[in-house]
Order: structure tokens, then sequence, then C-alpha cells
């Protein structure tokens, strides 16, 4: 699967779960994604997905996560959490990731 921020493609090394695999299936996916805490971008889904919550302790900049049943965020940060998530992927290019920081609301597309 590949994201696209504004004009830039980024390939997303994916986690093999069942909410992975029924949101490959509705893409492409246009997303208004805003920012949050200064670490992370997040969109809401209109429907849910299955969730496979886990205490994932330390988030890495470029993870792609579900909050919940229909929140996808993109973090651009690495920091500790207490919080529960379903992981969903990793964004490959991670080190090209710093822009968004800038950015209150960014633009993306999920395509496979």
């Amino acid at each position: 699967m590949n994201i696209i921020i504004g004009k830039q493609l980024f390939q997303i090394e994916l986690v093999s779960n069942q909410a992975t695999k029924e949101l490959i299936g509705r893409l492409p996916i246009n997303l208004k994604m805003n920012d949050l805490h200064g670490n992370e971008k997040y969109a809401y889904f209109s429907e849910i997905l299955p969730t496979q919550e886990e205490k994932v302790a330390e988030i890495k900049k470029g993870d792609i996560m579900l909050y919940g049943s229909d929140c996808l965020v993109l973090f651009y940060k690495t920091f500790s959490t207490n919080y529960s998530y379903t992981k969903i992927g990793k964004v490959k290019e991670v080190d090209q990731l710093d822009f968004i920081s800038e950015i209150e609301t960014i633009n993306v597309i999920l395509v496979k």
C-alpha cells in the first residue's frame, strides 16, 4: 500500500491483520488529516474497521495505526504512550516525513 501526501508518494510496510485487509479493500481513500499534539495526524472514517488493539508502549516516527475502530493515525515523531492501537503499518521513507510537522492539515490518498 502507498500513501500520497501532497505530491509525495510513500510506501507503507503493512502489518497482516483483519483491519489492514479491510482497509486495503476500501482503497483508494482520500483523507483530510488534522494535527494533534504536535506528533501525529489523524482522520476519522465514516465506517468502522475491525480492531486488534494492543498497548504499544512506544510509537515510532512513520507508524500508521488505528485508534479505536474508526480513526487512522499517522505519527511523525517517536514517543512513549500508554494508549492502545491496532497496527496498520509503517512508512518506509520515514526520514522524509518531517515536512508534515509544519502543516496543520494534510490531504492524503491511500492507494494500492
